[in-house]
């Protein structure tokens, strides 16, 4: 029987086990730390997430902790009005075929955990950090720290943003700095005002900085996660932060925002970072996967349904022997590396859509507010739709200008240098993020 060693224990590590030992091959699953555990609070699953948890049997388990949105609300976080909202109910599910749902990053790691502790084709092994790989002719010698080692078939690198696999296979360094901090917290239900309660996710969008919040633990908790453009001078994980200075960050938001920060007592902050997209995650029997292969903001609420739609491609493309594994890896780059640069840069473009001030907020606000629910479920058909992960975008990715003319102060006209703060025209903003430069011809 053919052996993958997976480098990670995270949702995608997890997911990915799952995937390819339903092809029939036993899976070692390394995870550096001494248990497997996930850190973190809410997180997001689209109709596409939850469709790759229906392949790899845990989407029912997943439903029954999960909280169905209704909407996802925009809100102007300076004025307080709320500029717009998609329907996530009736027409949507019927749609996209599946819900929309939030919960704790934690319990959908727990029910990945479960299903793979219960399969006799997968061995988890904690206290087991992959440091680096080498090619040994048919097979891959998969290197641990504390100098032990692996023999495999292949090796799957779903280490996330530090990979080693990845920094041996691509090298490319420590991820980019977004200049930006989020902050997170998790309050009771019962301690939110009534009027503050909705099944939703919703933003406040301000200057430079937004706030999500939206339920999770069956309604039981709300998530809290603002954002604001601080330019941190150095990255952090996890790291405590007083409330005072939480606020603070906040003040310019409305009053309905004030009221909810003020809830949380406890914080932590993160400094968000990505990675430009690269052509070539594979090597040879070595691949990577998730945050490991397309580290992203998280503005486009879709860095774990990539990993989950990751791991299925990767399954179904693995159904085969160990001498073709080298040229189905290739096959998985292929297949998946269009869709997930694509929702990188969504997440990239995503921030000037919810930090603009001024004129923008202004022009975002009334584009955003005249799009029907038909506009903006067409808007995210392609993402939020998608059934086929391996296959390519029903429709193209609206061209933007250079890269270096969208910028994290939210600047969303691609211009010609003279204005660079010119708005672009209303039909340059979409609730999806993208950003399109402007028609010049009217």
């Amino acid at each position: 029987m053919t052996r993958v060693v997976i480098a990670g224990g995270g949702i995608g590590g997890l997911a990915a086990a799952l995937s390819v030992s339903a092809r029939g091959h036993r899976v070692v699953v390394c995870e550096r730390n001494s248990e497997f555990a996930e850190l973190g609070a809410g997180i997001q699953l689209a109709p596409n997430g939850m469709h790759a948890l229906d392949r790899l049997g845990v989407a029912e388990a997943v439903r029954k902790i999960a909280v169905p949105v209704r909407e996802l609300r925009f809100m102007d976080g300076v004025s307080g009005e709320h500029v717009v909202s998609m329907s996530l109910e009736e027409r949507y599910q019927a749609r996209f075929r599946n819900a929309y749902v939030v919960v704790h990053r934690g319990e959908l790691h727990r029910l990945l955990l479960r299903a793979c502790e219960d399969s006799d084709r997968i061995e988890l092994r904690p206290a087991g950090q992959v440091v680096g790989y080498e090619h040994t002719g048919q097979a891959v010698r998969v290197l641990l720290a504390g100098g032990r080692t692996l023999t495999a078939d292949a090796l799957i690198g779903a280490d996330g943003l530090h990979s080693a696999v990845r920094d041996r296979l691509v090298g490319d360094g420590e991820p980019r700095n977004a200049g930006i901090t989020v902050y997170r917290s998790i309050v009771p239900m019962e301690r939110v005002p009534a009027d503050l309660r909705h099944p939703s996710v919703t933003w406040w969008a301000g200057p430079g900085r937004h706030f999500v919040h939206y339920p999770i633990a069956g309604g039981r908790s709300l998530n809290l996660a603002p954002s604001a453009e601080n330019q941190p001078a150095e990255t952090f994980s996890g790291v405590a932060v007083p409330a005072p200075r939480v606020r603070e960050q906040f003040s310019a938001l409305c009053d309905a925002a004030q009221r909810l920060l003020a809830l949380a007592t406890e914080w932590k902050a993160w400094v968000l970072v990505d990675r430009a997209p690269v052509d070539v995650w594979t090597d040879d029997r070595v691949a990577l996967l998730g945050d490991a292969a397309h580290p992203m903001l998280h503005y486009a609420a879709q860095g774990a349904c990539m990993a989950l739609e990751d791991a299925v491609v990767l399954g179904d493309l693995l159904d085969c022997t160990s001498a073709e594994f080298p040229a189905r890896l290739r096959r998985y780059n292929a297949a998946r590396r269009e869709r997930t640069s694509r929702v990188h840069r969504l997440a990239r473009d995503s921030i000037g859509l919810w930090h603009a001030a001024g004129g923008a907020a202004d022009a975002r606000n009334k584009a955003l507010s005249a799009m029907s629910a038909t506009d903006l479920h067409d808007r995210l058909a392609w993402l939020h739709g998608a059934r086929d992960f391996a296959a390519p975008d029903s429709a193209p990715a609206p061209r933007l200008a250079r890269e270096d003319t969208y910028t994290l102060a939210g600047v969303l006209d691609a211009g010609d240098g003279e204005d660079p703060g010119r708005v672009a025209a209303q039909g340059a903003y979409t609730l999806g993020g993208y950003l399109a430069p402007p028609d010049r011809s009217r």
